[in-house]
Protein backbone atom coordinates (compact mmCIF):
# COMPACT_ATOMS: atom_id res chain seq x y z
CA UNK A 1 0.00 0.00 0.00
CA UNK A 2 1.83 3.13 -1.18
CA UNK A 3 1.94 6.05 1.23
CA UNK A 4 3.75 9.35 1.48
CA UNK A 5 5.40 10.73 4.59
CA UNK A 6 4.06 13.63 6.62
CA UNK A 7 7.16 15.61 5.59
CA UNK A 8 6.47 15.06 1.87
CA UNK A 9 2.84 16.10 2.36
CA UNK A 10 3.98 19.31 4.08
CA UNK A 11 6.27 20.03 1.12
CA UNK A 12 3.40 19.55 -1.35
CA UNK A 13 1.04 21.76 0.63
CA UNK A 14 3.69 24.45 0.99
CA UNK A 15 3.75 24.60 -2.81
CA UNK A 16 -0.06 24.74 -2.96
CA UNK A 17 -0.25 21.28 -4.53
CA UNK A 18 -3.39 19.32 -3.62
CA UNK A 19 -4.93 15.94 -4.44
CA UNK A 20 -8.61 14.96 -4.86
CA UNK A 21 -8.52 12.48 -1.94
CA UNK A 22 -6.64 12.36 1.36
CA UNK A 23 -6.68 9.57 3.93
CA UNK A 24 -4.97 10.80 7.11
CA UNK A 25 -4.26 7.91 9.48
CA UNK A 26 -2.63 7.43 12.87
CA UNK A 27 -3.21 8.57 16.45
CA UNK A 28 -1.87 12.12 16.17
CA UNK A 29 -5.11 14.09 15.84
CA UNK A 30 -3.29 17.43 16.24
CA UNK A 31 -1.14 17.17 13.10
CA UNK A 32 -4.04 15.81 11.06
CA UNK A 33 -6.04 18.83 12.13
CA UNK A 34 -3.25 21.09 10.88
CA UNK A 35 -3.35 19.40 7.46
CA UNK A 36 -7.11 20.00 7.21
CA UNK A 37 -6.53 23.63 8.16
CA UNK A 38 -3.78 23.99 5.51
CA UNK A 39 -5.99 22.47 2.83
CA UNK A 40 -8.82 24.82 3.77
CA UNK A 41 -6.46 27.80 3.47
CA UNK A 42 -5.22 26.63 0.07
CA UNK A 43 -8.62 25.74 -1.41
CA UNK A 44 -10.50 28.49 0.41
CA UNK A 45 -14.00 27.00 -0.09
CA UNK A 46 -16.94 29.17 0.92
CA UNK A 47 -19.70 27.93 3.23
CA UNK A 48 -21.74 26.57 0.32
CA UNK A 49 -18.86 24.36 -0.80
CA UNK A 50 -17.50 23.11 2.52
CA UNK A 51 -18.83 20.15 4.50
CA UNK A 52 -17.32 18.62 7.66
CA UNK A 53 -18.84 15.92 9.83
CA UNK A 54 -18.17 12.80 11.89
CA UNK A 55 -18.38 9.67 9.73
CA UNK A 56 -21.82 8.37 10.79
CA UNK A 57 -24.04 6.61 8.25
CA UNK A 58 -26.12 9.69 7.48
CA UNK A 59 -23.15 12.04 7.28
CA UNK A 60 -21.16 9.70 5.00
CA UNK A 61 -24.13 9.65 2.61
CA UNK A 62 -24.47 13.43 2.78
CA UNK A 63 -20.71 13.93 2.37
CA UNK A 64 -20.51 11.67 -0.68
CA UNK A 65 -23.57 13.29 -2.23
CA UNK A 66 -21.87 16.67 -1.95
CA UNK A 67 -18.51 15.26 -3.10
CA UNK A 68 -20.19 14.05 -6.30
CA UNK A 69 -21.73 17.48 -6.91
CA UNK A 70 -19.95 20.24 -8.81
CA UNK A 71 -19.12 23.28 -6.66
CA UNK A 72 -21.57 26.18 -6.58
CA UNK A 73 -20.17 29.51 -7.90
CA UNK A 74 -16.67 28.26 -7.04
CA UNK A 75 -13.84 26.26 -8.56
CA UNK A 76 -13.57 23.77 -5.67
CA UNK A 77 -15.54 21.89 -3.06
CA UNK A 78 -14.02 20.48 0.16
CA UNK A 79 -15.51 17.56 2.13
CA UNK A 80 -14.08 16.37 5.48
CA UNK A 81 -15.25 13.15 7.16
CA UNK A 82 -13.56 12.41 10.48
CA UNK A 83 -13.29 9.17 12.46
CA UNK A 84 -13.98 6.75 9.63
CA UNK A 85 -12.33 4.02 11.75
CA UNK A 86 -15.72 3.82 13.53
CA UNK A 87 -17.35 2.47 10.37
CA UNK A 88 -17.88 -1.27 10.40
CA UNK A 89 -15.54 -3.27 8.16
CA UNK A 90 -17.28 -4.02 4.88
CA UNK A 91 -20.21 -1.73 5.63
CA UNK A 92 -22.03 -0.06 2.76
CA UNK A 93 -20.65 3.31 3.91
CA UNK A 94 -17.07 2.06 3.83
CA UNK A 95 -17.55 0.46 0.43
CA UNK A 96 -19.17 3.65 -0.89
CA UNK A 97 -16.15 5.70 0.25
CA UNK A 98 -13.77 3.26 -1.45
CA UNK A 99 -15.82 3.34 -4.67
CA UNK A 100 -15.78 7.15 -4.71
CA UNK A 101 -12.02 7.21 -4.02
CA UNK A 102 -11.44 5.05 -7.10
CA UNK A 103 -12.92 7.76 -9.33
CA UNK A 104 -13.16 11.07 -7.45
CA UNK A 105 -14.61 14.27 -8.88
CA UNK A 106 -11.67 16.52 -9.90
CA UNK A 107 -13.33 19.64 -8.47
CA UNK A 108 -13.76 18.06 -5.02
CA UNK A 109 -11.13 17.48 -2.32
CA UNK A 110 -12.27 14.71 0.02
CA UNK A 111 -10.41 14.39 3.34
CA UNK A 112 -10.89 11.29 5.51
CA UNK A 113 -9.35 10.82 8.95
CA UNK A 114 -8.74 7.38 10.46
CA UNK A 115 -7.53 7.25 14.06
CA UNK A 116 -6.68 3.55 14.42
CA UNK A 117 -3.62 2.50 12.41
CA UNK A 118 -3.84 -1.14 13.60
CA UNK A 119 -7.44 -1.47 12.46
CA UNK A 120 -6.57 -0.04 9.05
CA UNK A 121 -4.03 -2.82 8.48
CA UNK A 122 -6.78 -5.44 8.60
CA UNK A 123 -8.75 -3.82 5.77
CA UNK A 124 -6.76 -2.14 3.00
CA UNK A 125 -9.62 -1.68 0.54
CA UNK A 126 -10.26 1.97 1.33
CA UNK A 127 -6.58 2.79 1.83
CA UNK A 128 -5.61 1.25 -1.51
CA UNK A 129 -8.33 3.20 -3.31
CA UNK A 130 -7.24 6.46 -1.67
CA UNK A 131 -3.58 5.81 -2.48
CA UNK A 132 -4.45 5.18 -6.13
CA UNK A 133 -6.16 8.53 -6.64
CA UNK A 134 -4.79 10.67 -3.83
CA UNK A 135 -2.61 10.58 -0.72
CA UNK A 136 -2.45 8.23 2.27
CA UNK A 137 -0.41 9.77 5.08
CA UNK A 138 0.26 8.28 8.50
CA UNK A 139 0.57 10.48 11.59
CA UNK A 140 1.86 8.37 14.46
CA UNK A 141 2.36 10.11 17.79
CA UNK A 142 5.79 11.70 17.92
CA UNK A 143 8.21 9.95 20.25
CA UNK A 144 11.68 10.54 21.71
CA UNK A 145 13.94 12.55 19.37
CA UNK A 146 11.12 13.42 16.95
CA UNK A 147 9.02 14.85 19.77
CA UNK A 148 11.94 16.83 21.16
CA UNK A 149 12.76 18.18 17.69
CA UNK A 150 9.13 19.26 17.22
CA UNK A 151 9.07 21.08 20.56
CA UNK A 152 12.39 22.80 19.87
CA UNK A 153 11.21 23.92 16.42
CA UNK A 154 7.97 25.35 17.85
CA UNK A 155 9.93 27.21 20.53
CA UNK A 156 12.37 28.55 17.98
CA UNK A 157 9.50 29.79 15.80
CA UNK A 158 8.39 31.83 18.83
CA UNK A 159 11.87 33.34 19.17
CA UNK A 160 12.68 31.31 22.28
CA UNK A 161 16.11 29.82 22.95
CA UNK A 162 15.55 26.74 25.11
CA UNK A 163 18.27 24.70 26.75
CA UNK A 164 18.25 20.97 26.06
CA UNK A 165 17.23 20.39 29.67
CA UNK A 166 14.26 22.77 29.34
CA UNK A 167 12.94 20.95 26.26
CA UNK A 168 13.43 17.56 27.90
CA UNK A 169 11.67 18.69 31.08
CA UNK A 170 8.66 20.04 29.16
CA UNK A 171 8.28 16.75 27.28
CA UNK A 172 8.63 14.77 30.52
CA UNK A 173 5.98 16.84 32.29
CA UNK A 174 3.42 17.22 29.50
CA UNK A 175 3.90 14.05 27.43
CA UNK A 176 3.44 13.64 23.67
CA UNK A 177 0.06 15.39 23.23
CA UNK A 178 1.02 18.14 20.79
CA UNK A 179 -1.93 20.41 21.48
CA UNK A 180 -1.06 20.48 25.19
CA UNK A 181 2.61 21.09 24.37
CA UNK A 182 1.73 23.96 22.03
CA UNK A 183 -0.34 25.55 24.80
CA UNK A 184 2.60 25.31 27.21
CA UNK A 185 4.97 26.79 24.59
CA UNK A 186 2.55 29.72 24.19
CA UNK A 187 2.62 30.20 27.97
CA UNK A 188 6.42 30.20 27.92
CA UNK A 189 6.38 32.77 25.12
CA UNK A 190 4.14 35.07 27.18
CA UNK A 191 6.19 34.36 30.32
CA UNK A 192 9.33 35.69 28.61
CA UNK A 193 7.61 38.48 26.64
CA UNK A 194 9.28 41.25 28.64
CA UNK A 195 12.70 39.66 28.56
CA UNK A 196 15.41 40.78 26.22
CA UNK A 197 17.10 37.42 26.66
CA UNK A 198 14.82 34.66 25.38
CA UNK A 199 16.91 31.81 26.81
CA UNK A 200 14.70 29.21 28.52
CA UNK A 201 15.81 27.25 31.57
CA UNK A 202 14.23 24.27 33.35
CA UNK A 203 13.18 26.69 36.10
CA UNK A 204 11.18 28.69 33.53
CA UNK A 205 9.40 25.51 32.44
CA UNK A 206 8.58 24.55 36.02
CA UNK A 207 7.27 28.04 36.77
CA UNK A 208 4.95 27.97 33.76
CA UNK A 209 3.50 24.52 34.38
CA UNK A 210 2.75 25.31 38.01
CA UNK A 211 5.68 23.96 39.99
CA UNK A 212 7.75 26.04 42.34
CA UNK A 213 11.49 25.55 42.11
CA UNK A 214 11.58 23.53 45.33
CA UNK A 215 8.77 21.32 43.99
CA UNK A 216 10.67 20.13 40.92
CA UNK A 217 9.01 16.77 40.11
CA UNK A 218 12.38 15.45 38.95
CA UNK A 219 14.37 16.47 42.01
CA UNK A 220 14.46 12.91 43.38
CA UNK A 221 15.61 11.57 40.02
CA UNK A 222 18.24 14.31 39.75
CA UNK A 223 19.49 13.63 43.27
CA UNK A 224 20.00 9.96 42.45
CA UNK A 225 21.80 10.56 39.14
CA UNK A 226 23.94 13.20 40.87
CA UNK A 227 24.83 10.52 43.46
CA UNK A 228 23.66 12.80 46.27
CA UNK A 229 22.53 10.49 49.04
CA UNK A 230 21.50 13.30 51.40
CA UNK A 231 19.33 15.05 48.77
CA UNK A 232 17.66 11.78 47.81
CA UNK A 233 16.83 10.91 51.43
CA UNK A 234 15.47 14.42 52.07
CA UNK A 235 13.31 14.26 48.93
CA UNK A 236 11.80 10.92 50.00
CA UNK A 237 10.79 12.51 53.31
CA UNK A 238 9.30 15.50 51.52
CA UNK A 239 7.31 13.51 48.96
CA UNK A 240 5.82 11.16 51.55
CA UNK A 241 5.05 14.02 53.95
CA UNK A 242 2.99 15.84 51.29
CA UNK A 243 0.96 12.70 50.62
CA UNK A 244 2.70 11.10 47.63
CA UNK A 245 1.87 7.40 47.38
CA UNK A 246 4.84 5.15 48.30
CA UNK A 247 4.43 3.17 45.06
CA UNK A 248 4.62 6.42 43.06
CA UNK A 249 7.80 7.47 44.89
CA UNK A 250 9.28 4.04 44.21
CA UNK A 251 8.54 4.50 40.50
CA UNK A 252 10.33 7.86 40.52
CA UNK A 253 13.36 6.11 42.00
CA UNK A 254 13.34 2.98 39.84
CA UNK A 255 13.65 4.65 36.43
CA UNK A 256 16.83 6.70 37.10
CA UNK A 257 18.43 3.80 39.00
CA UNK A 258 17.82 1.44 36.08
CA UNK A 259 19.21 4.06 33.70
CA UNK A 260 22.33 4.49 35.85
CA UNK A 261 22.81 0.71 36.04
CA UNK A 262 22.73 0.40 32.23
CA UNK A 263 25.19 3.25 31.80
CA UNK A 264 27.54 1.81 34.42
CA UNK A 265 27.50 -1.66 32.85
CA UNK A 266 28.21 -0.30 29.36
CA UNK A 267 30.88 2.07 30.65
CA UNK A 268 32.65 -0.73 32.51
CA UNK A 269 32.58 -2.73 29.27
CA UNK A 270 34.71 -0.02 27.67
CA UNK A 271 32.15 1.33 25.22
CA UNK A 272 32.54 4.86 23.84
CA UNK A 273 30.23 7.69 24.88
CA UNK A 274 28.33 7.66 21.59
CA UNK A 275 27.84 3.88 21.69
CA UNK A 276 26.61 4.09 25.29
CA UNK A 277 24.08 6.78 24.38
CA UNK A 278 22.68 4.61 21.59
CA UNK A 279 22.75 1.31 23.50
CA UNK A 280 21.14 2.80 26.63
CA UNK A 281 18.47 4.65 24.64
CA UNK A 282 19.57 8.06 25.93
CA UNK A 283 19.03 11.51 24.45
CA UNK A 284 22.21 13.15 23.22
CA UNK A 285 22.13 15.82 25.94
CA UNK A 286 22.23 13.05 28.56
CA UNK A 287 25.90 12.59 27.73
CA UNK A 288 26.65 14.19 31.11
CA UNK A 289 25.35 11.00 32.73
CA UNK A 290 27.82 8.95 30.70
CA UNK A 291 30.61 11.27 31.80
CA UNK A 292 29.54 10.80 35.42
CA UNK A 293 29.47 6.99 35.16
CA UNK A 294 32.84 6.69 36.92
CA UNK A 295 31.21 8.20 40.02
CA UNK A 296 28.23 5.83 39.96
CA UNK A 297 28.00 2.99 42.52
CA UNK A 298 29.51 -0.39 41.70
CA UNK A 299 27.65 -2.99 39.69
CA UNK A 300 27.41 -5.07 42.86
CA UNK A 301 25.59 -2.18 44.55
CA UNK A 302 23.25 -1.81 41.59
CA UNK A 303 22.37 -5.52 41.67
CA UNK A 304 21.60 -5.37 45.40
CA UNK A 305 19.57 -2.20 44.88
CA UNK A 306 17.50 -3.65 42.05
CA UNK A 307 16.70 -6.71 44.18
CA UNK A 308 15.62 -4.39 46.98
CA UNK A 309 13.40 -2.42 44.59
CA UNK A 310 11.66 -5.67 43.55
CA UNK A 311 11.17 -6.69 47.20
CA UNK A 312 9.84 -3.25 48.16
CA UNK A 313 7.45 -3.14 45.21
CA UNK A 314 6.08 -6.57 46.12
CA UNK A 315 5.76 -5.52 49.76
CA UNK A 316 3.83 -2.35 48.94
CA UNK A 317 1.46 -4.11 46.56
CA UNK A 318 0.81 -7.09 48.84
CA UNK A 319 0.02 -4.93 51.87
CA UNK A 320 2.89 -6.40 53.88
CA UNK A 321 2.87 -3.44 56.24
CA UNK A 322 6.23 -1.99 55.23
CA UNK A 323 7.09 1.41 56.67
CA UNK A 324 7.34 3.54 53.48
CA UNK A 325 10.13 5.83 54.66
CA UNK A 326 12.24 2.96 55.99
CA UNK A 327 11.74 0.86 52.85
CA UNK A 328 12.43 3.65 50.35
CA UNK A 329 15.37 5.06 52.24
CA UNK A 330 16.75 1.54 52.49
CA UNK A 331 16.97 1.47 48.69
CA UNK A 332 19.02 4.67 48.66
CA UNK A 333 21.29 3.46 51.44
CA UNK A 334 21.84 0.16 49.61
CA UNK A 335 22.70 2.03 46.40
CA UNK A 336 25.24 4.34 48.01
CA UNK A 337 26.62 2.12 50.77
Amino acid sequence: MPKISAEKLNTELAKGTTAPVYLLTGEDVYRKGLVIKQLHEILHPDDFNFFKAEATSADVSEGLAQANTAPVFSAVRMIVLTGIDKLRKGSKEQLALAKYAENPLPTTTLVLTHNDAKKLKTDKTLADACAESGRVVNFDELKADDLVAWVRQKMTEKGLKPSFEAVDLLCECIGSELNALENEIEKLYLFTAQREDKALTPQDVLACIGFKKEENPFELSNALTDCSKSRALAQIDKLLDIGEEPVAVLAKMSYPILKMARIKRLSDAGMSQGDILRAAGLMFWESRLVQQARNFPTQKNFLATLNKIIETDAGFKSGAGLDPKTALKGIVLTLFR
